[in-house]
């Protein structure tokens, strides 16, 4: 069981110090940060989702990021669910309307920029 116990510890901790890498790289070198504003108590009424929802930290990588961005003086955007953010040009703001989802890359017909949906 102990071993376990610290397999479980090494894990979390590892966890832990990756949200605050990133949080604190996101916040510290870019003015604006954009991350989905998730429910994420819908996420746990699904019992197929809940335990790898719950693993995985959604909130506290928020409220790290919430607390350091203000920190850094950059500003947090929650943008909402349903917003068509893939559908966006990164480089040019391009929207491109109707594209499916099997399109798992993204080229802008405008500027030619090629990105990862």
């Amino acid at each position: 069981m102990r071993k376990l116990a610290k397999l479980h510890a090494k894990v979390s901790n590892i966890r832990k110090d990756s949200i605050h890498k990133l949080t604190y790289y996101l916040a510290k070198n870019h003015s604006i940060v954009r991350i989905e504003d998730l429910h994420v108590k819908a996420f746990l009424k699904n019992h197929k989702l809940a335990g790898a929802i719950a693993d995985c930290g959604m909130y506290e990588f928020k409220r790290q990021l919430e607390y350091k961005t203000e920190k850094f003086g950059s500003e947090l955007i929650l943008v909402d669910r349903f917003f068509p953010s893939s559908q966006i040009c990164s480089n040019c703001g391009n929207h491109r309307h109707k594209m499916p989802l099997k399109n798992r890359v993204y080229i802008c017909p405008d500027c030619g920029h090629t990105e990862d949906r």
